[in-house]
């Protein structure tokens, strides 16, 4: 992910269920020497279209994933599972043993999701979106 895409990925991050980043949170994001943003794009017309992004922080031995949103277009077509699949590869090549995150725990999809790579349930963050939806934190291992 790079300053240019910005536009596109905060377009398809008003379409999150969940709390929306700002401009600035990816920036500096973008910035932290321990975090990774990256975009997935597909050939449009003349140009490339950003159709999914993930972030997440990578701190020795431990992962935690950020963000995750795909273009509702392209949702249920296979792409949130290739950005995982990159992530989880990403993090195996660079010792990641132990990966977390949160999710609104209403988000059955992005359950569903990560699951799929073996992601247990480890507790639960009452009202901690917005102050009114519990968050579900998961969680595995390498």
């Amino acid at each position: 992910m790079n300053l240019h895409d910005l536009d596109e990925v905060i377009s398809i991050e008003s379409s999150n269920p969940g709390t929306q980043w700002s401009r600035n949170m990816f920036v500096e994001e973008m910035r932290n020497p321990f975090g990774y943003c990256f975009v997935m794009k597909i050939e449009h017309e003349i140009k490339q279209q950003v159709i999914g992004f993930i972030c997440f922080r990578n701190v020795e031995e431990e992962s935690e994933l950020f963000n995750i949103c795909v273009h509702a277009d392209y949702r249920r077509l296979g792409v949130g599972r290739q950005l995982m699949g990159f992530y989880v590869e990403f993090g195996r090549l660079r010792g990641i043993k132990n990966f977390h995150l949160e999710v609104l725990s209403s988000n059955q999809a992005a359950i569903c999701l990560y699951r799929l790579f073996s992601y247990e349930s480890s507790g639960m963050r009452k009202k901690f979106y917005r102050g009114k939806f519990d968050a579900l934190l998961m969680a595995r291992e390498a």
